[in-house]
């Protein structure tokens, strides 16, 4: 039988929503991709359904919220089942309830637009990995198919196939507690916001479309070994010995379970082979946090991974993917064990539940969890300063840009970094960015409008295409170029440049 033989600059494996994010950010960045998935379509289970607010302002940067249209939104979020009010300074604030089927449709619909290539019943079987690449060796539909690129990227979930061939560690515990989740049709029962009974916990919220979601966690059952999902029947007998109701008359129209399960990969990052989502964190869903979580992860590696991948920039550039998010990693997965033991907890978690009920209405602990749960807290370490701005995202800020008006998400449309000034002295630093033509955007802009307290006083700015800031002025520790340097590679001299007196804008920038 013939072989299928693909080149291409990165595979990505998986082609669920982090998998699909991923391939759009490598496509941005000038990346070949092909993606392959063993599933025939698309998902049409929708297990995730919260965006978060970090989430929203990222597929605003990208150009996409006009597409998603306004899903519902509620500020008051949870934590541990305990109301958090989500507000903070944000775009988006609160919780965005969008099916997973909705954000799979719209991340592939986007990717395939920028050519990415992606191909559906292709199931890996093999991963080999030497000097100059990786090969992936998977049964497709017509025979065999050998993918060769310079990288890998696994978003091939919790039971990642290329985990398991690559034998890669995946520290942490097994699951010891569990709950069952099933969408049904035709229930009239009353809604329930995460109510504890003297049996369990049980959850039960309607959608517009009719459909009732339940979920239900008996206290002190211990999680099952499992090698499927759980029918119907044990979740109305589950529900029934918890809330007394029955549920049966009910149509399912999907079924599932989730335990406490909590494994954190000792590396994201494996030579050419990397890894994002939950194939690199394992969790329990609380919160939507293990969706934002890994489409988080791509959007911190896609433009890395491409300027590597393209020779743009050394492969130590990597080496930060993995610095970062293992940590964003391990502090979520410590939030959410602790909201597991609110949860699921029986008699034992009720002081604790007191506890964290007494902390929450005052404001810095509200401010610090909210944060912490939306992702708009997160701060990378990238290098010496002490500015408040250095690796935090680009708070949002309304500006005028020539004749035009534009937000700093806008400035981001086109994937690359941007160097903004805000002071007409600071124009001169231009001459500094024109070095690195493709991958670096010049703004000169100034106030729409009041600038939010982070930006008092900065007269210019490094942003990376995932919208985190790398260099300010003033207070800067290191120089322009040192950071653009390290961020974006070599700088490629242009004849000319030090005389530009324009900013080089893409078209982009406005969404032309």
């Amino acid at each position: 039988m013939a072989v299928d033989r693909v080149e291409s600059d990165v595979v990505v494996v998986g082609a669920g929503p982090v998998g699909l994010m991923l391939a759009g950010e490598l496509r941005l960045g000038g990346a070949d991709v092909v993606v392959l998935d063993r599933r025939e379509g698309p998902t049409t289970e929708s297990r995730a359904s919260t965006l978060h607010a970090r989430t929203m302002e990222i597929l605003d940067s990208r150009g996409l919220l006009q597409e998603l249209g306004t899903p519902p939104c509620e500020v008051r979020g949870h934590f541990g089942g305990l109301p958090l009010d989500l507000t903070l300074e944000s775009t988006h604030p609160g919780q965005w309830k969008v099916p997973q089927t909705r954000t799979e449709q719209l991340l592939g619909d986007w990717a395939a637009g920028l050519g990415a290539r992606v191909r559906r019943r292709h199931d890996v079987r093999a991963v080999r990995v030497s000097g100059p690449g990786v090969e992936v060796v998977a049964a497709g539909p017509d025979g065999p198919v050998r993918v060769r690129a310079r990288y890998l990227a696994a978003c091939d979930g919790e039971r990642s196939t290329v985990r398991r061939l690559l034998g890669a560690a995946f520290p942490g515990q097994d699951a010891g507690r569990e709950l069952l989740r099933a969408d049904v049709a035709g229930l009239d029962i009353a809604e329930r916001r995460f109510e504890r009974l003297p049996a369990g916990l049980a959850i039960a919220a309607r959608r517009a479309d009719g459909v009732t979601r339940v979920m239900v966690h008996e206290f002190g059952a211990p999680a099952p070994q499992r090698s499927g999902q759980p029918d119907f029947a044990e979740v109305c007998a589950v529900w029934k010995r918890v809330t007394g109701e029955d549920i049966a008359c009910g149509v399912p129209l999907w079924v599932n379970s989730f335990g406490d399960a909590c494994r954190l990969l000792q590396s994201y990052r494996q030579g050419r082979v990397l890894f994002a989502g939950d194939a690199a964190h394992q969790q329990m869903p609380i919160g939507g946090q293990a969706l934002n979580l890994g489409l988080q992860d791509a959007v911190n590696l896609g433009w890395k991974l491409a300027a590597v991948a393209r020779g743009r920039a050394p492969q130590t550039l990597l080496d930060s993917y993995h610095r970062e998010r293992h940590a964003v990693g391990r502090r979520v997965l410590d939030n959410i064990r602790t909201q597991t033991q609110l949860l699921l907890g029986g008699a034992e978690a009720a002081s604790l539940r007191a506890l964290m009920g007494e902390l929450l209405p005052h404001q810095d602990v509200r401010r610090h969890l909210a944060g912490m749960i939306s992702g708009l807290d997160v701060r990378h370490d990238v290098g010496p300063g002490e500015h408040p701005l250095l690796g935090a995202r680009l708070p949002h800020v309304r500006l005028k840009v020539g004749r035009q008006e534009s937000t700093g998400a806008q400035l981001l449309r086109a994937g690359q970094g941007v160097l903004l000034t805000l002071r007409p002295e600071a124009a001169l630093l231009h001459s500094v960015a024109a070095s690195w033509p493709g991958r670096v955007a010049w703004v000169a802009a100034r106030p729409a409008g009041e600038l939010p307290g982070p930006l008092e006083g900065i007269a210019a700015l490094l942003v990376r295409p995932d919208g985190h800031v790398v260099w300010v002025q003033p207070g800067e520790a290191v120089s322009l170029h040192q950071a653009l340097t390290r961020w974006f590679g070599a700088p490629q001299p242009v004849p000319g440049a030090a005389r530009r007196s324009s900013p080089v804008l893409s078209p982009a920038v406005f969404g032309e």
